[in-house]
């Protein structure tokens, strides 16, 4: 039973719910100093990952190439206006804010302790990581409704989805990884995750969705680093 999963996704909605209701109401300085925290919040979690790192070398060329992937591919703009003709086709309103809704997406969805969290619930039963995700899901959600309203509620399905398709497939991947590679691959995600804290901080606009490749590559690139490479040094 994908409990954590259901628990993450509800975290989202209930958030972007009662953010669509109760945005109105906040001022502006709260509503920028709240979005100042979660974009702390989300490098305080991207920082807590990447210190975890065993192989450097290994996760820094999974994020240099998955970027560039990623950018070549031009994800970010694929994805952005795939979520403007969607919101469109459904009448809904997203303040002309695309970028804020990619970001979002990103944030719910392809994080890499939503994905890491996903894993490890499927493999071993440990909900922990996503439920600790959904606490500050839940307040992040309700700040993104602040200025996307109804919409962040949608993004529960691609999440469901998502997730849903990492936690029954755990039991395939889990089993070809080690240690080293998780860790590598939490530390890949990390960095996405520091991108997305600028990006919500409004520090630096980064096209995090090009970045997402690099958690493709982290594991792989993680164990022929250590087991090909590392030995010939």
């Amino acid at each position: 039973m994908p409990t954590g999963v259901i628990i993450n996704v509800i975290s989202v909605v209930a958030g972007g719910f009662l953010g669509s209701i109760i945005g109105d109401k906040l001022s502006d300085d709260l509503k920028a100093t709240m979005t100042t925290a979660f974009g702390v919040c989300a490098m305080a979690m991207g920082i807590s990952s990447i210190v975890l790192m065993k192989n450097m070398p290994a996760v820094i060329f999974s994020v240099i190439i998955g970027t560039l992937l990623g950018s070549l591919l031009n994800i970010d703009k694929a994805i952005r206006g795939g979520v403007g003709k969607a919101f469109s086709a459904l009448h809904l309103n997203i303040g002309g804010d695309s970028n804020l809704m990619v970001t979002a997406l990103v944030l719910f969805c392809c994080s890499g302790t939503g994905i890491y969290g996903s894993l490890t619930s499927g493999m071993t039963g440990d909900h922990s990581i996503l439920i600790a995700k959904s606490v500050l899901d839940f307040f992040t959600a309700m700040i993104f409704a602040c200025q996307l309203k109804k919409a962040v509620c949608l993004i529960g399905v691609p999440q469901l989805v998502i997730l849903g398709l990492l936690f029954f497939s755990a039991r395939l991947i889990l089993p070809l990884t080690n240690d080293m590679m998780i860790n590598d691959f939490k530390a890949a995600g990390g960095v996405v995750l520091l991108a997305t804290g600028f990006t919500i901080m409004k520090v630096k606009e980064i096209p995090v969705a090009n970045m997402i490749p690099a958690m493709v590559f982290a594991m792989p690139v993680s164990w022929f680093w250590a087991n090909v490479l590392l030995p010939l040094l």
